[in-house]
């Protein structure tokens, strides 16, 4: 087994639907609409084994020197592989790349993002000025970086880890 990590297509978007709702059934990860993963295919790489999609990853940027990891998830058959380590490598690697100087992300699996670096925190971590900006996104990440209490009853149980770049 060769695993490639590549820019998401959008002939992918299916293969990585796939992944995602096999997560998203028992509620380990948030759903996500089909018409969401192609406005956002950009954002995505993907772990292949030849035409095969066996991993996602997604980077959304929320402002000026911070990014959301979004969607990181291996089909199950390829857990500790190593596959997620390198997703998330490669999605630190594209933040760097863009000027990302943090990154965030709502998650159940604080021992995988904290191998990464990654931190609880508390709290909003922007000057105020930048969360008057965010709070005019539309975007549910934004919301849920911000612990809206809008975006509660879809999070609930969700950790959110930060690491700096």
């Amino acid at each position: 087994m060769s695993i490639e990590i590549r820019p998401a297509r959008t002939s992918d978007v299916k293969q990585i639907r796939s992944i995602i709702d096999t997560y998203a059934a028992p509620g380990r990860m948030l759903e996500k609409e089909t018409v969401t993963l192609f406005e956002s295919v950009q954002e995505f790489i993907v772990a292949v084994d030849g035409e095969t999609v066996v991993g996602c990853a997604a980077l959304h940027i929320l402002w000026e020197d911070l990014a959301e990891v979004r969607t990181v998830a291996v089909v199950e058959r390829l857990h500790k592989s190593g596959i997620g380590h390198r997703l998330l490598d490669a999605i630190v690697s594209r933040a760097k790349v863009l000027g990302v100087k943090r990154i965030f992300c709502l998650t159940f699996q604080t021992e995988f993002f904290g191998k990464h670096g990654f931190e609880v925190i508390e709290g909003t971590p922007v000057e105020p000025e930048v969360y008057q900006e965010l709070l005019r996104s539309y975007d549910a990440g934004v919301a849920e970086f911000l612990d809206l209490e809008s975006v509660k009853p879809n999070t609930l149980g969700n950790t959110r880890m930060l690491r700096i770049l």
